[in-house]
């Protein structure tokens, strides 16, 4: 939902970035692993029981490594190999954070846990289904930025998963009644991805 509203304050400076690493040779594919490789540190440390700025800082470190590549990729030449390994290391790191926080405490955490992982699963099959039949249809948006698949609109976006992650970082006793929270706003809009299907690709 936030996505949109956000793109024409985050995008300017990311496009800056963008072109400037661009120019002194910078890699999209290697930002996206760099991204994957500092949410991935953030969950390790989630895991191991730290929690706070410290996994705050790899979290965003990830998620503005995240931003940069597809500015790079816009700069210096987009590749759809490179969108590809962009929307699987999203996936992962998506995963990763729940999955910490079970690891971190199973008994406390495992069914809230386990349900957001399901939420998950779920919103990301509607979101990836949605974009193969746009594709298939030639159906083309701008309203998430420039992109690499067909991106639509949601209750929960990327930006809100990222707030979301933040809370429980920062709070992690917080972790269990969000989950539960955030999970059933994902399948809410995981159940409107599909009605919407359902009127576009009839």
């Amino acid at each position: 939902m936030l996505d949109g509203l956000l793109r024409g304050v985050i995008d300017p400076p990311m496009n800056r970035g963008g072109r400037w690493l661009a120019a002194r040779g910078a890699s999209a594919d290697v930002l996206t692993l760099v991204g994957l490789g500092c949410g991935l540190v953030a969950a390790a440390l989630l895991a191991f029981g730290f929690s706070g700025l410290l996994v705050a800082t790899a979290l965003l470190a990830s998620r503005l490594a995240d931003g940069l590549d597809g500015a790079v990729a816009r700069a210096g030449g987009k590749t759809d190999f490179g969108g590809y390994l962009d929307i699987v290391c999203d996936f992962v790191f998506y995963a990763a954070i729940p999955l910490a926080f079970v690891l971190r405490d199973p008994a406390a955490n495992g069914a809230a846990g386990a349900f957001l992982l399901l939420s998950f699963y779920v919103n990301g099959a509607t979101f990836l289904g949605y974009a193969i039949l746009a594709e298939k249809r030639g159906m083309q948006t701008s309203g998430r930025g420039e992109k690499s698949l067909y991106f639509t609109a949601g209750l929960l976006e990327g930006t809100e998963t990222v707030l979301f992650f933040l809370l429980i970082v920062l709070v992690p006793a917080s972790f269990v009644p969000s989950a539960w929270v955030f999970g059933g706003l994902c399948l809410l809009t995981a159940l409107a991805r599909v009605l919407l299907a359902r009127r576009v690709f009839r």
